[in-house]
């Protein structure tokens, strides 16, 4: 995830990732008493879902971004000490104290850059036999919106997603010690109300890590400049699914 961006602006325009967050925790087999790492908690929009699946639980929230992990200390301060947050960067080695029972995560993989330390560093925290449910970007994701942003600044892509196929990460999952591996890809297009409505979600979600790089002047005429090139105010979402457990 990039290290730091207005996660309060992110959290107003987010739904979409929200509601594929609350379908990914779904999928994940829950006790009730586990300690799970969120792996890119955001906002804590998600964790906070998943701590009212675990009432005798805890959950270990991790993200790059400082801001992030302030809006989610807000948003989580009621689950006290049912909750810790870790500032770390998921290519290198996570500073965990202790293995984790699962790893929850949701929109965070596409911003890594290299997936085969990603996967090695979860397994290492993850405990024997322990689950792991995560959906991020897949391959083909926000294609005409990346199209099109690229149309309005060819340095757009300096800055590219990491959009994997299904098939490449099972073979990383699998050598990563991940067994009963299941991924797939599926199609999630997003329709917004308003022209106005989908440049707030490109400003602060699809475009936030090349506004970055951007001189101020610059980015609010950006923006305008790709939402205005856009046929239609839709994303054209493509989600990479895991499922899988760790080798006991």
């Amino acid at each position: 995830m990039p290290t730091d961006w207005n996660a309060a602006s992110y959290d107003r325009v987010a739904d979409p990732q929200a509601r594929w967050g609350a379908e990914v925790l779904a999928r994940l087999p829950l006790e009730g008493d586990e300690t799970v790492l969120d792996a890119g908690c955001g906002t804590g929009r998600v964790t906070e879902l998943l701590l009212a699946r675990l009432p005798r639980g805890r959950v270990v929230a991790l993200d790059a971004s400082a801001s992030m992990l302030e809006q989610a200390q807000g948003r989580l301060a009621r689950f006290g000490d049912r909750v810790s947050y870790v500032q770390a960067d998921l290519e290198r080695p996570l500073p965990l104290a202790a293995p984790v029972d699962a790893v929850l995560s949701t929109a965070t993989f596409h911003w890594v850059k290299d997936h085969d330390a990603l996967f090695a560093n979860l397994a290492a925290v993850l405990r024997p036999g322990g689950s792991f449910v995560a959906q991020c970007g897949g391959f083909g994701n926000i294609a005409q919106f990346i199209d099109v942003a690229s149309s309005v600044d060819p340095d757009f892509l300096r800055n590219p997603h990491n959009f994997q196929t299904a098939e490449a990460t099972a073979q990383r999952l699998e050598r990563s010690g991940f067994v009963e591996i299941e991924t797939w890809l599926s199609p999630a297009p997003t329709r917004f109300e308003s022209t106005a409505q989908l440049q707030a979600f490109l400003e602060t979600v699809c475009l936030r890590v090349h506004l970055a790089s951007l001189p101020p002047e610059r980015r609010e005429p950006f923006v305008q400049a790709v939402a205005a090139r856009m046929p239609e105010p839709m994303l054209d979402y493509v989600r990479l699914n895991i499922t899988a457990r760790r080798a006991g």
